[in-house]
């Protein structure tokens, strides 16, 4: 079974246990944790992967690290996942537990990069059109900037992404002349 499956039914069953004991935004809070830990911390995932460090090492790691941070479910979820040998999957698992906690909160989130910073007014059309796009309400708007992109936006909505940037059509143009038949003959 593939790691994003596997990662996915198990993120499935933390929120849906969370959700019962009532304990849903703690472990989400948890899950953000764990999820900044992971990003900042290289050698923290490779050795979740590793095959050769035994599974009680991993675990011992994973309380060493969240021990007194995070809640006992959270605790017990990852002994659960070290003893049914999945602790690969982790990472996996702590971002689905974000995407499938905001789809059960109606969030959705947004990703915009522009070459310069969004002023309010940019700011509120670009949530407007993931708004239109998505039907959801409530939009969470990460913004990024790269300068490279001379002007205009690159919007990434889940697995959907929207180019309209300056870069973007300079490359289409420099395309389309490339392919100009009578270019050739000057």
């Amino acid at each position: 079974m593939s790691e994003l499956r596997v990662a996915s039914r198990y993120a499935k069953s933390l929120l849906d246990l969370a959700e019962e004991q009532g304990t849903l935004e703690q472990v989400k809070q948890d899950m953000d944790l764990f999820n900044q830990v992971l990003s900042e911390n290289r050698d923290l995932r490779l050795l979740l992967r590793n095959p050769i460090v035994k599974h009680d090492k991993k675990l011992a790691i994973l309380h060493a690290v969240f021990g007194g941070k995070v809640s006992n479910l959270t605790e017990k979820f990852f002994t659960i996942i070290t003893q049914k040998n999945r602790e690969s999957a982790l990472e996996y698992i702590g971002a689905e537990f974000l995407t499938q906690y905001n789809l059960l909160r109606g969030v959705q989130l947004a990703e915009v990069t522009t070459a310069t910073p969004l002023n309010a007014i940019t700011r509120l059309h670009v949530t407007n059109l993931v708004r239109q796009q998505t039907g959801l309400q409530q939009v969470t708007l990460t913004e990024k900037i790269d300068p490279e992109l001379i002007g205009g936006f690159v919007l990434r909505v889940g697995d959907r992404l929207i180019d309209d940037s300056v870069s973007y059509r300079l490359r289409k143009l420099r395309t389309e002349f490339s392919k100009n038949p009578y270019q050739s003959q000057l």
